[in-house]
């Protein structure tokens, strides 16, 4: 049942003025926010690769798995680069062999250094003999010692050869795989899989567009959580409490109120709309489910009983009332002001009376004003 709060009018220089005393009444401040509805887990689908997308193998409404194949870009130099970088890991793989032009040369080289090292050593050994019984001379004995440490140094010589030689075919496997398998990542990239599972909420590119690299595909979400995402304004952010009730009402159905609470108040200051994001969370079932249709929310940040109000014309634009029987009017300290009402935190009671002549009706002509508050 409405409270009537009961107004009298008078005249004052040709103007009709109004008194009134304040009502006591339960209020419900709120701080509103618009914002759309958006799925949980929402990521963008994004091209790592730039080219042509060739083919893409689903649409709007569909569900997807975790890492399902989902578009395809032709990106011909990753392909390329690949086969190239395969070649020449096979190459370098093939020189490791011990049937490899270089190995097998450097092997040759060990056998007949080896070789020519025995018979030095056969030759040098013969010379020692015969000069132990005199029957050669110094020097022939020094040269054949001499021949033979030539020898073992050619052959000592082959064997690091080979072993360089087999280090750096090894090391080049080691190279040209890791070459490979880089290129091998470049062009499973031409392949866009899901991330995490969920919808495809909306595409954005068909087959045939060109895609540069970390440009959006699709949208993909979680379809079994939608939420509301809302703007608050710097000015009513400290208002907004998690747990805080709140009512939403969707573009798509104006006459509908869904019941909802704040969830999670985001952390960062949001420069692209300039405002803070907070998520509120449906209470009331859901019975429209596309994401970023746009809503509006009313948060309720306080509920104040017995309240002290007073109608919104009685109040000055500097925070003064007129006060029955007073000439200077009277300042008060407000909590919120709305178009129609204003709630008194001090500077008057409940037994004062006020008195305005902002009227319509010093603009009209009619014979009486009133005003309710419900219940």
């Amino acid at each position: 049942m409405p409270f009537l709060l009961s107004v009298f009018l008078f005249y004052s220089c040709g103007k009709k003025t109004e008194k009134t005393k304040p009502i006591r009444k339960d209020v419900t401040e709120t701080v509103f926010a618009s914002g759309i509805l958006e799925a949980d887990a929402t990521y963008d689908l994004t091209a790592q690769a730039d080219g042509y997308l060739t083919q893409v193998f689903f649409k709007e409404g569909d569900l997807v798995d975790a890492d399902q194949e989902l578009a395809v870009v032709n990106n011909k130099e990753a392909f390329f680069n690949e086969e190239s970088a395969i070649e020449l890991y096979n190459i370098a793989h093939q020189n490791t062999m011990s049937n490899a032009p270089a190995l097998q040369q450097a092997q040759n080289t060990i056998i007949i250094d080896k070789q020519k090292m025995d018979l030095d050593l056969i030759n040098m050994q013969r010379y020692q003999k015969l000069w132990e019984k005199n029957s050669v001379a110094k020097i022939d004995l020094d040269n054949a010692e001499l021949q033979y440490k030539t020898s073992r140094s050619n052959y000592e010589s082959a064997l690091e050869n080979f072993k360089i030689l087999k280090q750096q075919a090894d090391q080049q496997v080691i190279s040209t795989e890791a070459t490979k398998k880089i290129n091998e990542i470049v062009t499973g990239k031409n392949k866009v899989n899901a991330v995490v599972a969920g919808k495809i909420l909306k595409v954005y590119k068909k087959p045939g567009d060109y895609v540069k690299r970390g440009e959006t595909i699709a949208l993909i979400g979680n379809p079994r959580n939608i939420y509301a995402k809302v703007n608050i304004d710097e000015g009513n952010i400290g208002k907004v409490k998690v747990g805080q009730e709140a009512f939403i009402q969707l573009n798509t159905n104006k006459d509908k109120i869904y019941k909802g609470s704040v969830k999670e108040i985001y952390p960062a200051f949001d420069e692209s709309s300039q405002s803070f994001i907070c998520k509120l969370i449906f209470s009331d079932s859901l019975d429209f489910t596309i994401v970023n249709t746009q809503l509006q929310s009313n948060i309720v940040v306080t509920v104040t009983a017995k309240a002290l109000l007073i109608p919104r014309r009685y109040l000055d634009f500097g925070g003064y009332v007129q006060v029955e029987g007073k000439k200077e009017k009277v300042k008060v300290v407000t909590k919120f002001v709305s178009n129609e009402w204003v709630e008194i935190l001090s500077g008057i009671d409940d037994n004062t009376v006020l008195i305005t002549d902002n009227l319509d009706a010093n603009k009209t002509n009619i014979s009486e004003a009133g005003a309710q508050l419900q219940r």
